[in-house]
C-alpha cells in the first residue's frame, strides 16, 4: 500500500519503519532532515511538505504530531493536506489531542470527500519500536475495518472506541487515570517506608491486596521494586513528565467543554506541574514520587 507519514518523532519515525518492514511503500515528510534521512535510508520516499505528499498519489496518510495545533495547520493550512489531498483518501491522526479538536478537523475532512479517523496510541517508544502499540481508534466502522491491515504493522492491540474523536476520548482518559493512579501508588509507597517498611515487602503486599494497579504493580515508583523500570534507572526513559502534564491538560480541557467535573484530575495536573517547574520535566513521570521523598 502506498501510504504518507508525517512527523517522524520518538513515535512517529519507529512506526513509519515498521511499516516499511511490513512492505508498505511510504513518502514521508518532517521537519526535521535527520529525521526523514533515517527513512529514506531505510526505503521511503522524501517530500518538501504536506502538500506534496497528499499530491503523491497515496491511499492513506498518517499524521503523528505535536499537538492540536500543529494538526489544524498541517491538515486545514492553505497548503495542507485537506487543500491538496483527493477524494477518497484514508487519513489517520495518530497525535495525542484533545477530542474536539479531532472532530472538528474530522468533519473538514468529510466535506472535502475523505475519511478520517483518530487513533492515538499508548505504549511508549518501546511499544513503537517494537511494533506492539495500543491503538483507540476513532471513526466509522467501515474505515476502521479499512484501516486494521495499517494497524496490524505498527500495533498489536487495536481497540474500535466509536466515532470520530472517541479514541481521543479514551485516551486522554486513560492517561488521567494513570496520572492519578501513580501519584496513588508514590504515596502510599513512600508513607509505607517512612513508617519503617521495605519497599519491596510494602509493594508485595499492595500488589496482592486491594490496592493492587499497574503504577503499583508494573511501573512502582519506589526504586529498586521493579527492575528494569524508570524507577529503576534513575527515571529515564519511559514517559515523560512533561507529556504527562500535556495529557491531564487535555483532559482537564476537554472535561470544561462538558461541564463535567474532574477533581483529582486537576490536582494530578498542579502536582505534576510543581514538579515540572521544579525542572524535572524530561524525568519518567513516576519520578513524581520525588516531591514525596523531598529529593532533588
Amino acid at each position: 500500500m502506498h501510504i504518507g507519514f508525517l512527523g517522524l518523532g520518538n513515535m512517529g519515525g519507529p512506526m513509519a519503519h515498521n511499516l516499511l518492514k511490513a512492505g508498505h511503500q511510504l513518502y514521508v515528510f518532517d521537519v526535521s532532515a535527520t529525521a526523514v534521512a533515517g527513512l529514506t535510508a531505510a526505503g521511503a520516499q522524501e517530500a518538501t511538505s504536506a502538500g506534496a505528499i497528499a499530491k503523491a498519489g497515496v491511499e492513506v496518510i498518517i499524521t503523528m504530531l505535536p499537538a492540536a495545533t500543529h494538526v489544524r495547520e498541517v491538515y486545514l493550512g492553505d497548503d495542507g493536506l485537506l487543500a491538496n489531498v483527493q477524494p477518497g483518501v484514508l487519513l489517520i491522526d495518530s497525535s495525542t489531542i484533545d477530542p474536539m479538536s479531532a472532530r472538528e478537523v474530522a468533519a473538514a475532512a468529510a466535506k472535502n470527500g475523505n475519511p478520517m479517523i483518530d487513533a492515538p496510541v499508548s505504549g511508549g517508544t518501546v511499544g513503537a519500536a517494537a511494533g506492539t502499540l495500543t491503538f483507540m481508534v476513532g471513526g466509522s466502522e467501515a474505515d476502521f475495518q479499512k484501516a486494521q491491515p495499517i494497524f496490524a504493522a505498527m500495533g498489536k492491540n487495536i481497540v474500535h472506541c466509536g466515532d470520530c474523536g472517541n479514541g481521543q476520548v479514551a485516551k486522554v482518559a486513560n492517561n488521567m487515570l494513570l496520572g492519578i493512579s501513580m501519584i496513588g501508588a508514590a504515596e502510599a509507597m513512600s508513607l509505607g517506608v517512612a513508617l519503617g517498611m521495605d519497599a519491596r515487602v510494602l509493594a508485595g503486599v499492595i500488589n496482592s491486596s486491594s490496592g493492587r494497579c499497574w503504577s503499583s504493580e508494573i511501573y512502582n515508583p519506589f526504586p529498586g521494586v521493579v527492575e528494569n523500570s524508570p524507577a529503576a534507572r534513575g527515571y529515564s526513559g519511559g514517559f515523560g513528565t512533561d507529556l504527562m502534564l500535556k495529557d491531564l491538560g487535555l483532559a482537564s480541557e476537554a472535561a470544561k467543554q462538558v461541564r463535567q467535573p474532574v477533581i483529582l484530575g486537576a490536582l494530578a495536573q498542579q502536582l505534576y506541574q510543581a514538579f515540572s517547574m521544579q525542572g524535572n520535566g524530561m524525568l519518567d513521570f513516576s519520578a513524581i514520587i520525588k516531591l514525596y521523598r523531598q529529593e532533588n
